[in-house]
Parts: C-alpha cells; sequence; structure tokens
C-alpha cells in the first residue's frame, strides 16, 4: 500500500479545525491522529469544536481539549452548547454557528463525523460541515458505538503504541462521566486501532480509519 505524505520539508505547518458533536467525539475518532501530527510538528494553528455539552460535560471536554493541544500555542477551543440529541430540530442555529466558525477561521484539514453515521446529531454535524466549507479537504472519521455503522475507511492513519496509548489515556482520564458506560474503555478503543492497523498493513500494527470522498493530488 502506497502512503500518502501530508506536508513536505519546509512546508507551512497545518490549519486544522475539528468538529465534535458531543464531547469525546472527536478523540474517540481521531485523537490519536491529532496526537500524531502535533508530535511531528505538523500544526500550527488549531480550532477544536465541541457542539453540545453543558456543566460537567463541557468541562470534561475543555481538559481533554487542552490535553490532546497542549504543545499547541496557537489553538481555540468552542463549546457553542447545542442541546444533545436536537441537531436536526436546532440546524438552522447550527449552520449560523458553523458559518461563523468559516468567517473567523480558515482551516487546511478539517476532521469531522462520517456522513453514514446514524446517530442524528452526527450525521447532522458531517452534512454542515460539508454545507459549510466546498473548498477544503474534509476527513470523516468513525465512532464506534450500539448504532453498529462502522465501514470501511478508505484512508488510515498509521499510530504507533505510544500515540494510541496517549489518545486512551485522555480519554479516560478526562471522561469520568463516561467510565460507567460498557463501551467506554481502553479495550474498545485499542481493539479498532489493531483492527485498522491490520487491514491498512500498518508497520506499527496500529491505526485510525476515515472516510475521503474528494481529494485533490498535486505534485
Amino acid at each position: 500500500m502506497l502512503p500518502l505524505q501530508m506536508g513536505r520539508p519546509g512546508a507551512a505547518p497545518l490549519r486544522v479545525l475539528a468538529f465534535g458533536a458531543h464531547p469525546d467525539d472527536a478523540e474517540i475518532g481521531c485523537g490519536g491522529t491529532i496526537l500524531k501530527l502535533i508530535a511531528d510538528g505538523a500544526i500550527g494553528s488549531f480550532c477544536w469544536v465541541v457542539l453540545s455539552g453543558h456543566d460537567a460535560r463541557m468541562e470534561e471536554a475543555r481538559a481533554s481539549a487542552e490535553a490532546m493541544l497542549e504543545s499547541v500555542e496557537d489553538r481555540t477551543i468552542l463549546q457553542p452548547g447545542f442541546r444533545d440529541g436536537f441537531f436536526p430540530y436546532d440546524g438552522a442555529d447550527i449552520k449560523g454557528f458553523f458559518e461563523d466558525v468559516k468567517r473567523d477561521f480558515e482551516p487546511d484539514v478539517i476532521v469531522t463525523h462520517q456522513r453514514h453515521d446514524l446517530h442524528q446529531d452526527h450525521r447532522i454535524t458531517c452534512e454542515l460541515t460539508w454545507n459549510t466549507f466546498r473548498n477544503h479537504l474534509i476527513l470523516e472519521y468513525e465512532v464506534p458505538k450500539y448504532d453498529g455503522d462502522l465501514r470501511s475507511p478508505n484512508l488510515f492513519v498509521p499510530l504507533t503504541e505510544a500515540v494510541l496509548e496517549r489518545k486512551v489515556a485522555i480519554l479516560l482520564e478526562h471522561f469520568p462521566s463516561q467510565r460507567d458506560k460498557h463501551w467506554f474503555d481502553g479495550e474498545l478503543f485499542r481493539g479498532l486501532a489493531r483492527l485498522r492497523g491490520a487491514e491498512s498493513n500498518s508497520p506499527t500494527g496500529y491505526a485510525e480509519g476515515f472516510r475521503v470522498r474528494k481529494l485533490v493530488l498535486s505534485t
């Protein structure tokens, strides 16, 4: 499998925009990739958006994002506090927020939920990402859950075991409100990364998977 390298020696660091419908979504779906890019010195600016959450959940989300982005000096964390579970009905307000983000931050890469996610909030987040950002590289991450909506990724990011363990540690440390959920554990997060590693022939044995709908190749 031929790897596609992001960035070139001497290229400007990337401006990355991450959308999560809920606290912990982005960490679960692409936390390893974010940590890898930061460690590689590939990120210059980061805008982290958690669309819903209140009280303790918002505090958890901010603490987690700060831990993920601790070495990125130019970082912004946005928490507009939309209602969990009501995204299809609050769509106009959420769309307005997306337009505000677009006005204030010009990303090189966007990570967001995947199109076929069966959770309505995840799906609306993906739809509004594509509706708002029309000329950007958009990577759609996956979130394992009860719905059973995982599909075959077509882009993989290899992760070292150290990066994967850092991702898992952040999730388990910063989201205590989720620990009683039967699916929220390191075994699940590591298991999916191991599966994606096998599918991509990752030299490290682990990877995160994404869906990419449009990719423009330039040399």
